[in-house]
């Protein structure tokens, strides 16, 4: 049997590894290069990429033998999509929104201490929003990172400091401890979380926390624009309805009793 570290089965955390390395790169990469970023002899980079090519998680070019992405995480995830209720509850409050304020709308939960952005419904604006869906994002200086936050223990708060610690993306961003925790604890108050300018200068992000079937904060919906159209009378109405939106989609969580 395969080494264990931790309790993980070294081969799979090796395989795992490759995709992560093969996703990263457009282009895909050969072998002696996949080989010297996990810095693991060809021999061995070889048998399991020839296995993940046996399963169509990987293929290889013709014409160079480069490793790229195989169709099967395609059909996976393509499945696994199909299983996220939380996009097709959330749609129409979120088209809602984005009608409403012709702002950027967003929705997203947590992975591995990150924001992982499920859904977007973008708006035509002259700044740019690096929030794709598939991508990830700080908790910690974020409107859908702070609502997650929020309604965790004190505990895991700083568990999450601990392990992610408090990056700067801006001058702005929040990168005191005791501070975030005093920002976390307004933001459950109050039932909503503000990015100001702390993730990229001159945007305003507002986020809600959406519950799910059994009462736990699993997901987040905000809506972003630029700092100079949310402000003053339209950032009190926007966060009114953000709640609303949020509030929403969490009842359509719960009467389709799913997570």
């Amino acid at each position: 049997m395969a080494g264990t570290k931790s309790g993980k089965i070294q081969s799979v955390d090796r395989a795992l590894n490759i995709l992560e390395i093969i996703s990263d790169a457009e282009d895909g990469l050969t072998l002696a290069q996949i080989a010297q970023k996990m810095d693991l002899p060809k021999s061995t980079v070889h048998g399991l990429i020839s296995t993940l090519r046996d399963h169509r998680y990987v293929r290889q070019a013709d014409e160079d033998g480069r490793y790229l992405m195989g169709m099967q995480l395609f059909e996976m995830g393509t499945k696994a999509a199909r299983s996220w209720d939380i996009r097709d509850a959330a749609k129409p409050a979120m088209r809602w929104l984005s009608k409403e304020f012709g702002e950027t709308v967003h929705l997203g939960c947590e992975d591995n201490g990150e924001v992982l952005y499920l859904d977007k419904i973008a708006a035509d604006s002259l700044i740019t929003i690096v929030s794709e869906i598939g991508t990830r994002l700080p908790m910690h200086c974020s409107g859908i990172g702070k609502a997650l936050l929020s309604h965790k223990s004190e505990s895991e708060i700083k568990r999450y400091i601990s392990n992610k610690g408090l990056m700067p993306l801006t001058g702005r961003t929040i990168t005191n401890a005791d501070d975030l925790i005093a920002e976390l604890a307004k933001v459950r108050e109050q039932g909503f979380a503000v990015d100001d300018g702390e993730i990229m200068e001159g945007l305003r992000c507002v986020g809600a926390p959406i519950f799910d079937s059994d009462g736990l904060v699993r997901y987040a919906v905000s809506v972003s624009g630029q700092v100079k159209d949310i402000y003053g009378k339209r950032l009190e109405r926007l966060i009114i309805e953000t709640k609303r939106a949020a509030k929403e989609i969490s009842y359509a969580l719960e009467k389709a009793g799913r997570r």
